[in-house]
């Protein structure tokens, strides 16, 4: 499993006064799905923090394509991109709840760094990880 949906409904204080999304909370959202994605495959966030790993967005990429509004119900998709070997590059979708509506795409990238903060390569259990999703969507 390369991917993750996660449900999402627009909250009154993710809007603005016009009643439209935000922009910066599609960032956060996008943290939303990869934070899901991770946990469905069985590894939460605080895991890998306590196994001394950082992952910081070293870039961040949002094409806004149509306004999300209040109380509107989103799938959040997030899929790992399995061509990148020296860090973490994670894709995103947010579309309506039935995919009718694609809101915006993107992505964000993500070095290792160990507590220090050096960058270092993939740690062997995250590559692990990887390999076993990127095996279990070629099975």
């Amino acid at each position: 499993m390369l991917s993750h949906r996660t449900p999402y409904r627009v909250i009154y204080g993710d809007t603005d006064t016009m009643g439209i999304a935000y922009y910066a909370n599609y960032l956060r959202w996008f943290e939303i799905g990869r934070t899901e994605l991770l946990r469905a495959w069985g590894l939460a966030y605080k895991e890998i923090e306590a196994r001394g790993i950082l992952l910081p967005v070293s870039e961040a990429f949002c094409k806004y394509m149509t306004p999300a509004r209040y109380d509107d119900l989103l799938a959040i998709e997030a899929a790992l991109d399995p061509t990148i070997k020296a860090g973490l590059k994670i894709d995103y979708r947010i579309t309506s709840a039935d995919d009718q509506v694609v809101h915006a795409v993107g992505h964000t990238r993500h070095a290792f760094l160990d507590q220090d903060g050096k960058v270092i390569r993939p740690p062997r259990f995250m590559r692990d990880l990887i390999r076993r999703q990127n095996g279990s969507a070629n099975a």
